[in-house]
């Protein structure tokens, strides 16, 4: 189902804009730069958590909480309470914000009312992190007939249920995160027999060395250093991940951002060609850091 702006995927970033609008999805993701204090994304990872809890296979909230752009607190009960726009929201008011934009979308595109609901959650949630997810499903108005594991729903997808019994494994490299997760399947039913990753690791990363590369490669050509202006670093974003993407499918692509910044001399204008292995090489790395999860 495509979502009103007609992509199949909406990314979990809900923000206050300068003039007191709510949005959501990429039309907040591609703010988030210049708007960074009332941007609001990752809120899975306080999702049902409490200050001060073991924190297991996650950072302690009170460490991830510094690596925000926003605001995170300590509620009376332990809690969290993320600042946007001047209010407090709790992590499943926010989570609700993106179910809720789902929602509406999905009604526009069927013609229809949508009252249920199946969510997923990461293999490793807890009882309470469960909770908290289906109570975000309720404030945006549904009831939540079942939460179901990611990697079991990815096997769903896949049409792995029709095979025989066998061992699965799912390898689930996303925006922010890596999980990797070990399945059995017998009688068309599935069970997590264990799972593991890096609750810091994922797409957001890739885009960020070429975003590094892109920046230090004009700063050789132009002098100007593209990291201290907010706006130019906005552009740049979207526009490595939209090469890290046509890499997928081409050996090169251009990287053309005219009037990206300008010094007395003028404007200047980006335009860096990218190649795949060049993109290779600079996330190598990371790719080999998700191998060791996996071992």
């Amino acid at each position: 189902i495509p979502n009103a702006e007609g992509s199949n995927l909406t990314p979990s970033v809900v923000a206050i804009s300068k003039n007191g609008e709510r949005l959501v999805g990429q039309i907040a993701k591609r703010q988030a730069i210049v708007n960074p204090e009332n941007t609001i994304y990752s809120i899975k990872r306080f999702m049902g958590r409490k200050w001060g809890e073991p924190a297991g296979r996650e950072l302690p909230i009170e460490e991830d909480a510094h690596r925000k752009s926003y605001q995170i607190t300590k509620a009376p009960n332990n809690d969290s309470r993320v600042m946007m726009g001047n209010k407090e929201y709790s992590p499943p008011e926010i989570s609700a914000m993106i179910i809720q934009k789902l929602k509406v979308d999905a009604e526009a595109y069927l013609g229809d009312k949508v009252n249920e609901a199946v969510i997923t959650v990461p293999a490793y949630f807890n009882d309470s992190q469960r909770q908290a997810t289906k109570d975000a499903g309720k404030i945006a108005g549904l009831e939540v007939l079942r939460i179901v594991n990611e990697p079991t729903a990815a096997s769903l997808a896949y049409g792995l249920d029709k095979k025989k019994d066998e061992t699965i494994a799912v390898y689930d490299l996303g925006g922010g995160t890596f999980d990797i997760s070990i399945l059995e399947l017998g009688e068309g039913t599935f069970q997590v027999k264990s799972t593991n990753g890096d609750t810091h690791l994922g797409g957001d990363d890739f885009d960020q060395r070429v975003m590094d590369w892109l920046c230090d490669e004009f700063k050789k050509d132009q002098g100007i250093d593209l990291r201290q202006d907010k706006m130019a670093l906005q552009r740049l974003k979207e526009a490595a991940e939209k090469a890290k993407c046509e890499l997928s499918t081409v050996q090169q692509t251009d990287v053309n951002l005219p009037f990206i910044t300008a010094d007395a001399s003028g404007p200047k204008h980006l335009n860096i060609t990218l190649t795949r292995a060049k993109l290779e090489q600079l996330v190598m790395d990371l790719a080999e850091k998700t191998l060791e999860p996996c071992r």
